[in-house]
């Protein structure tokens, strides 16, 4: 059985082998389409309505936040301690100023107010009242780990399937295996031709997820894209794609974007130190892999 639905600026792809009934499965599958829809509500930098640009506008009080934009973001600061600010949540404003402020679906132009210099660590996270507290005016940017997450939670709801695939836009989880009862062979995109793979993988209960410079170029500054280095402002492009394979999706999402920001120097020794896999593509299609994969 098979659905798709939009949610996050991206086709998402349901698909489940299973014995039992179709109702039965179609409920499920539901449930977890919820997931992103919960998880979109919660960390939608492009939508004023938005758990997280409404916990925005308050500095310096304590906010109490939900589960489904804390845990991301916690995550996220997590992140962005390991990398020294490399990878950085608060890179919002930037990415605004960089022309990456529209609504996918609408339209809408987002003007936010920040500081003029911000980081991870003008947020405080309370990990006993569950409270948000801003130092200064900021935009939080999720996009590197909320649809991750959003495919950790419907995973979750799909794990007792004999097997089931979960495709965001190319992110996804394999969870079990295939009709053939075999590991389940995902495609790696090819960063220029859309219809082609570069390369394939077989992963059961495992994540995969893509970082790559050429899916959201700003139109009038062709060498700028999605993935900007917080510190220098600028988009590095080193890679055209870093693609993660670990154990959940939040984790995949978020190293690729690091492992992408790190360059040709560091990437592959930093996929390697975190025991992960990885496939790491040059402007020139040179394919390099870390992990032992």
């Amino acid at each position: 059985m098979r659905k798709t639905k939009l949610y996050m600026d991206t086709f998402v792809d349901i698909q489940v082998v299973t014995k039992g009934s179709k109702e039965e499965a179609e409920s499920t599958i539901e449930r977890a389409f919820s997931a992103f829809r919960q998880v979109e509500q919660a960390c939608s930098r492009f939508t004023s309505s938005s758990e997280i640009m409404q916990a925005s506008r308050v500095v310096g009080t304590p906010v109490k936040i939900s589960p489904f934009l804390f845990e991301p973001l916690h995550f996220a600061i997590e992140v962005a301690r390991m990398t020294e600010g490399l990878f950085d949540p608060t890179v919002g404003k930037v990415m605004e100023q960089q022309g990456f402020n529209r609504h996918y679906l609408t339209g809408d132009k987002m003007e936010s107010h920040a500081a003029a210099s911000v980081s991870y660590q003008d947020i405080k996270l309370n990990l006993q009242t569950r409270t948000l507290t801003l130092k200064k005016p900021l935009v939080i940017d999720l996009g590197a780990v909320a649809k991750g997450f959003a495919i950790d939670l419907a995973a979750h709801e799909l794990k007792d399937f004999e097997g089931f695939v979960i495709n965001a836009g190319g992110d996804l989880y394999a969870g079990g295996y295939d009709e053939n009862e075999q590991p389940w062979k995902i495609g790696i995109q090819h960063p220029f031709q859309k219809e082609q793979i570069i390369d394939t993988i077989e992963i059961s209960n495992e994540a995969v997820c893509t970082s790559g410079s050429y899916e959201r170029r700003n139109p009038t500054k062709t060498e700028l894209h999605h993935l900007m280095n917080p510190k220098t402002k600028q988009s590095p492009n080193d890679w055209v794609s870093a693609s993660i394979i670990a154990p959940f999706a939040m984790l995949a999402d978020g190293f690729s974007t690091v492992a992408f920001l790190l360059g040709t120097e560091k990437a592959k020794g930093f996929i390697e130190e975190m025991n992960l896999k990885g496939i790491l593509v040059t402007p020139e299609i040179k394919i390099v892999k870390a992990g032992g994969i």
